[in-house]
């Protein structure tokens, strides 16, 4: 199935294109295109990429859309980008990375990566080093004094690969299903 590829300038994007390291989207195989996430996504398929990571509840479409909304109502706090295949219009990589304000160092900024995930697919390609070093890229643009995440185990290795240090321990408090199901304040 071969669609046109729509050009980023004409997409309702989660924030300007310009962003993204033209350095890293050169060292993309030709097939592939890197930009920021586009109101449209839902459509080809950034939540079947989001399930490679955890179990994707698909709250439908208007849902996605209006999540996809209110993050980009926070200029300069959420940037979430794709890797898309140009031949089937399908995304095959996502990450977001998001900028935390902080009192601390002078009123500094922390970039915090989040939900890194590669088509099964795509695996083995390098796209995942890609999407951290846009992501990365992003964060010290923006001026963040540091950018980190959190990682399995089994994905030290990769992430050193791509320039991180282990530092500290994570530590994680679900809240209990009631409560996820609230209505969100």
């Amino acid at each position: 199935m071969s669609t046109a590829l729509a050009d980023p300038a004409s997409l309702d994007l989660m924030f300007p294109q310009e962003f993204i390291s033209s350095e890293v989207s050169a060292q993309l195989p030709s097939d592939l295109q890197i930009r920021p996430l586009a109101s449209t996504d839902y459509k080809r398929g950034h939540l079947d990429v989001l399930s490679v990571l955890s179990i994707v509840n698909d709250l439908g479409e208007v849902a996605w859309v209006n999540q996809f909304h209110a993050m980009r109502a926070n200029p300069r706090a959420y940037f979430s980008i794709v890797i898309l295949d140009k031949a089937s219009d399908k995304i095959v990589g996502v990450g977001t990375v998001f900028i935390e304000r902080k009192f601390l160092r002078g009123l500094g900024s922390v970039g915090h990566i989040e939900d890194i995930a590669v088509d099964k697919s795509q695996q083995g390609k390098k796209l995942g080093l890609r999407i951290i070093q846009a992501l990365t890229h992003i964060s010290e643009s923006s001026g963040c004094y540091k950018t980190i995440l959190n990682c399995s185990d089994t994905n030290i290795p990769f992430y050193q690969k791509c320039g991180y240090v282990k530092k500290e321990n994570e530590m994680a408090k679900y809240a209990p299903e009631r409560v996820q199901n609230a209505p969100k304040l």
